[in-house]
């Protein structure tokens, strides 16, 4: 049985979906959660990294606070059903090999992670986080829609 879970957020409503399933599921099953979101860095150009480096650290700094906020939702989601969880903030530019990472790194059993969404043309050329996590990941991994 799934007894530790990968919940990663972007802090969309359909992410919540998926951490009220897996603080539901990790409650009646004894299992635990591990919480991620992950921040994307700066968008850098060779031209703008200096014209730009107050503008840069600010939004890192946002992007972290942001990222903090959406997991402290699952710690307080997990904490108010008594299941026990541990959250991380990563930042990088392709946010599904940090979940994949953190997957191996706490040893998880399943990623509990929402689909978001993508129709026709864009999903087949750019694809999702979620389809990369599911191409990637060496466990199981429940997509909520």
């Amino acid at each position: 049985m799934f007894r530790k879970i990968l919940v990663p957020t972007d802090g969309s409503p359909l992410s919540d979906k998926a951490i009220n399933a897996a603080v539901e599921f990790a409650g009646a099953y004894g299992g635990s959660i591990v919480g991620i979101c992950v921040s994307e860095p700066y968008p850098l150009s060779p031209m703008s990294e200096m014209a730009f480096s107050d503008e840069r650290e600010v939004y890192e700094e946002r992007s972290r606070a942001v990222a903090r906020k959406n997991v402290d939702k699952i710690a307080a989601a997990a904490g108010a059903a008594g299941v026990k969880c541990e959250t991380v903030v990563a930042e990088s530019f392709a946010p599904y090999e940090e979940i994949v990472k953190a997957a191996n790194r706490f040893n998880c059993d399943v990623v509990f992670m929402a689909s978001h969404g993508r129709k026709g043309l864009s999903k087949l050329f750019l694809g999702s986080e979620t389809q990369k996590v599911l191409v990637n990941s060496a466990i199981p991994v429940l997509v909520f829609r």
